[in-house]
């Protein structure tokens, strides 16, 4: 029996486009400033020594990198505080915001939803990809559905070969 078979990939034929979240994760080291090491025994801040701690920081160490800054003791830091280091860092740090390192990344991929430019799945048939090697916060799915829902023509998440249909327009 000499049969001919020919093997298709129904996945390339279906139209089907993956679409990777992580492939926007800005790309650069993250790093994080405890404002707790320029407190005086780590719980009140006397401006002096803030300031000349602030001073002795190297903005070439921040060159780059992703830069979250945040308060791990129990100490009221006021505002200003924040302006001095940060104002240290400017234009050596790629970014920089208050809060944890899960804020920073909430942020970071904020931005790069807001900036990229999914013309090129208008009116496609999108699969977004369910496993990443990355870690993406939550919010990241939430954003894309909000910027795909109206451009698509349907929208599953998983893999190819066991996905959940979200919608069709």
């Amino acid at each position: 029996m000499s049969e001919s078979f020919e093997i298709k990939n129904k996945v390339a034929q279906s139209g089907l486009v993956n679409f990777d979240l992580s492939s926007l994760i800005p790309k650069g080291e993250r790093k994080g400033i405890d404002l707790k090491d320029f407190l005086w025994e780590g719980m009140i801040l006397k401006e002096k020594d803030f300031r000349e701690k602030v001073a002795a920081v190297l903005p070439e160490d921040y060159s780059g990198s992703y830069v979250h800054i945040y308060n791990s003791a129990d100490a009221i830091v006021p505002l200003w505080a924040y302006f001095l280091l940060t104002a240290k860092l400017t234009g050596h740090a790629k970014k920089m915001v208050f809060g944890s390192l899960k804020d920073l990344e909430i942020i970071l991929m904020h931005e790069a939803l807001q900036t990229y430019d999914f013309s090129e799945l208008e009116g496609k048939r999108v699969l977004v990809k369910g496993c990443s090697d990355e870690s993406i916060p939550e919010n990241a799915y939430v954003e894309l559905v909000e910027k795909l829902k109206p451009i698509v023509k349907s929208l599953m998440f998983g893999e190819a070969c066991s996905n959940v249909p979200v919608f069709k327009n």
